[in-house]
């Protein structure tokens, strides 16, 4: 959905400009004059004055009710109307009146200190209507961006071989344990005295060797087949087919390197394998396009100029990243699997060929990448992606728009899709 805080604040921005335009430039509608023939057929008018379409205000003089002919009959109802006759003060009361910028208060400050000319009806009507469009449109794009957060966007939560999150990171509804090393309080050894009666402090600590990755050390868990949401599964789909129609008309190359579906027992052999459950994003795309596969024409599409890997091959590059670095760097205090080259809660989905790495944190579910030289970021591209479904949303737009996705571009060239770095 919309990731840039500059694109909200323009929507807001508009969102206020349509409202305040509807609001000071409607009218009330001025009350209609009377004909002399509709005054004799409903009865006897009253003296007073009406405001007419373009903003005069004339008299509205009384008619008196014609007196029937000699000999002619007796009309069944009453010559004053039933509710009675509206007074002077009635007609004055729902006259319209002037605009608010129309004021004296406001009219010095317009140029020439003139009233304005109070709007036509059909531009009235025009301006009323393309101020709901405009709402229209806000809202439906706030609610989307609700829609999406609460679905793909959620939060930390418990690693599913029992790990979690760090301790300055607490899980809601999950109690954890944090064990803080006092440096202060921490009693050495005693000193030792020497021959000269002096004291000597205690000997240097060994560094301690780093604990082991547990989440490259899953336990043994029997496969067990979960189908992704059916609102998720749309969601996916929709941007899918998005990217496919696009990729067939331009870059057709592209589009035949894109797999075939994978059945959901591969997906759940995959997941206890590796002692996590993929997020419904993920699994419903791999239920779509088991990865990609390159061809003499074009390179396997995916997005970021990285391949897109199958279930197969991202069950075994998860277990070969696992075997080149299965320990947890520790500082004595708590460990970050976010600020580590590699940590086994990771789920590579992505490849370039060259070691570096897309992957997605199966905890908060957002997309990072790790590079060979031993670094990992959450920001791919300069910008941070909360979900695979947005990277996947993203991907479509920069297709079909000729944008961006952070510093990556995406244009086709010779039929098939060639990822560029710009800026």
């Amino acid at each position: 959905m919309i990731i840039s805080r500059k694109w909200w604040l323009a929507l807001a921005a508009a969102l206020a400009a349509a409202a305040i335009v509807v609001i000071v430039r409607s009218r009330r509608r001025p009350a209609p004059v009377p004909s002399p023939a509709r005054q004799a057929t409903t009865g006897p008018a009253v003296a007073g004055t009406a405001t007419a379409e373009d903003g005069t205000v004339r008299p509205w003089p009384a008619v008196a009710e014609p007196e029937p002919a000699e000999g002619a009959p007796v009309a069944p109802w009453p010559a004053v109307p039933i509710l009675g006759v509206p007074t002077a003060r009635d007609l004055a009361r729902h006259t319209a009146g002037p605009s608010v910028l129309d004021r004296p208060a406001f009219t010095r400050f317009a140029a020439g200190g003139e009233p304005r000319k109070p709007l036509t009806p059909a531009a009235r009507r025009h301006l009323n209507r393309w101020g709901a469009v405009g709402l229209a449109l806000v809202l439906l794009a706030a609610g989307t961006q609700a829609l999406e957060t609460a679905v793909f966007s959620s939060g930390p939560a418990e690693h599913p071989t029992g790990l979690r999150a760090p301790c300055d990171e607490p899980v809601p509804g999950v109690p954890v344990t944090c064990a803080v090393f006092d440096v202060e309080s921490q009693q050495g050894p005693a000193a030792l005295p020497t021959a000269y009666g002096q004291t000597q402090g205690p000997p240097p600590a060994e560094p301690s060797p780093s604990p082991l990755d547990a989440a490259c050390e899953p336990p043994s868990t029997e496969p067990q087949v979960r189908e992704p949401s059916a609102k998720t599964t749309r969601a996916v789909n929709r941007q899918w087919r998005r990217i496919e129609t696009w990729l067939r008309a331009n870059a057709p190359a592209s589009h035949r390197t894109l797999g075939r579906p994978a059945t959901p027992a591969a997906v759940a052999a995959a997941e206890a394998q590796m002692g996590m459950r993929f997020p419904d994003d993920l699994k419903a795309s791999l239920l779509r396009h088991d990865g990609s596969t390159g061809s003499d024409d074009a390179w396997a599409f995916g997005p970021l100029g990285n391949e897109s890997l199958s279930v197969e091959e991202i069950r075994r590059t998860w277990r070969m990243l696992c075997d080149i670095d299965d320990e947890d760097i520790t500082d004595g205090h708590s460990t970050d699997p976010r600020a580590e080259w590699w940590d086994g809660r990771m789920i590579p989905f992505g490849s370039d060929g060259v070691g570096d790495h897309l992957v997605i944190d199966s905890v908060r579910r957002d997309v990072g990448g790790t590079d060979h030289e031993g670094s990992m970021s959450f920001t791919p591209g300069g910008i941070r992606i909360r979900s695979y479904h947005a990277l996947l949303k993203a991907t479509a737009d920069a297709l079909e728009n000729d944008g961006t996705i952070g510093h990556w571009k995406p244009t086709a060239a010779g039929g098939a899709v060639v990822w560029d770095v710009v800026g």
